[in-house]
């Protein structure tokens, strides 16, 4: 097998959530990028708001790396893409270890994984909020874990004082784990999040001042020279993309594309467009139907409970869409599938009509979060994936179902097996998951 080098790399990680890490990854993208490097960006995980706010960051398209739905020739054929770079940043997701109870394609899902086979050495973001010599017990316990993790250090975020950094610092002297930097609180230097994360990078109002912001924190307080130091990288096989992902589902796909439904995975659009397929954007919210010459619609997941009462007023978009479907495939991920019902309820409890193409009715008034991995079975073909096709995802929602009339589309389990009840449906050329597709499955 051919090897592939590629630029040194670090991950930069947590304990957990809510820790700063992804201020931390957008001032470090941005700063070094300022420098004059050309800095790769990728994201651990199933998620599909971050890769837009590194892209932002540092003028590079973000690619996501999951250890659970990707295989080996997969992970490897992704991080080829920073062949060129001087530098990866990888974001990790959750904490550092944090994954599920079964192993998937080539892990469980942990950010750790990756850092591991792309020979990226963690630099873990902490939070020292009400610590101090303590925090370092802390960082002992993330370096040394897993004796195989490459660790680089820590950077101190939310650092109440330049006494209480003094206390901190020496408790990591003693242990001799590096401190890259050391970051004061700060309460203006957060983004704004809602009910699936951060608000979309496409909304954030003044998106390059607050990343700009962040740098110049990094700047005054990372000691940016001994981080790109500190990053390595391992050889990896020359993977190939055709091998891992389903073939595109139509030749020629209109893709709805606007604030209401952006939830799309940049490396099956990149392969749906080296496979040959053409993919040709529009807006629902602009009321714009989808073009009369392709041979399918794709709905994304998105925010269109949001934006409820503006779809229900789009008649260009639903016409176009009803008009299609008498003749060719539509299907719709988590968002585009309640689009696709006949009645969307809103979390102040309204109902809003939607495009009656299936016999779907979902509700945010009754709020119950949907969170995980998912294998799926095609029990009925998706436009051009057979039925039959197996797939793996992830699905992430607060919506209830209130009625669902149709067949189902797929037989679903989550990462431990057991069965899903939201299988998607079908009717006629019309199709709907919960779960958004990342790789092939076996």
């Amino acid at each position: 097998m051919s090897m592939l080098s590629l630029p040194p790399g670090l991950l930069i990680a947590a304990p957990a959530s809510g820790t700063g890490k992804t201020t931390v990854m957008l001032g470090l993208l941005r700063a070094l990028t300022d420098a004059g490097l050309a800095v790769q960006p990728f994201k651990s995980g199933p998620d599909y708001i971050d890769p837009a706010f590194h892209g932002a960051a540092c003028g590079r398209p973000s690619f996501n790396l999951d250890s659970w739905a990707m295989d080996a020739g997969l992970l490897d054929a992704l991080a080829g893409r920073a062949s060129g770079a001087d530098l990866v940043l990888a974001e990790g997701s959750m904490g550092l270890f944090d994954g599920v109870a079964k192993p998937g394609a080539t892990g469980n899902g942990a950010s750790a994984d990756i850092a591991k086979r792309m020979g990226w050495p963690v630099l873990l973001v902490l939070d020292v909020s009400g610590q101090a010599q303590s925090a370092a017990a802390t960082a002992l316990g993330f370096a040394r874990l897993d004796p195989d993790l490459p660790f680089a250090g820590v950077i101190l975020n939310r650092v109440a004082s330049p006494r209480h950094e003094r206390l901190i610092r020496k408790g990591f002297e003693a242990l001799g784990i590096p401190v890259f930097g050391a970051l004061p609180r700060r309460g203006d230097l957060t983004l704004p999040e809602r009910h699936l994360g951060l608000v979309q990078a496409i909304e954030h109002p003044a998106l390059d001042q607050a990343i700009a912001d962040y740098a110049a924190f990094l700047r005054a307080h990372v000691d940016l020279d001994a981080v790109r130091a500190a990053a390595r990288s391992l050889p990896l096989g020359a993977g190939d993309f055709a091998v891992s992902l389903p073939l595109p589902p139509a030749q020629r796909i209109a893709m709805a594309r606007d604030a209401a439904f952006s939830f799309t995975y940049p490396h099956l659009l990149e392969h749906w467009r080296q496979a040959g397929a053409e993919i040709v954007p529009f807006s629902p919210l602009a009321d714009e139907a989808p073009d009369a010459d392709a041979d399918m619609v794709w709905l994304p997941g998105g925010y269109p409970e949001l934006h409820a009462g503006t779809i229900a007023a789009a008649t260009t978009f639903l016409d176009g869409l009803r008009r299609h479907a008498g003749t060719r495939p539509v299907h719709g991920e988590c968002g585009g599938y309640m689009v696709l019902g006949e009645a969307l309820v809103d979390k102040a409890g309204e109902a809003h009509r939607m495009a009656g193409l299936l016999g779907l009715v979902t509700s945010h008034a009754q709020r119950k979060m949907h969170l995980g991995y998912r294998h799926a079975r095609l029990l009925a073909p998706l436009s051009g994936l057979a039925s039959g096709t197996a797939l793996r995802g992830h699905e992430f929602h607060y919506t209830t179902i209130l009625e669902q009339r149709d067949a189902p589309l797929a037989h679903v389990t989550d990462a431990e097996g057991a069965e899903v009840a939201e299988t998607g449906s079908h009717r006629g050329r019309v199709t709907g998951t919960f779960f958004h597709m990342i790789a092939a499955a076996g």
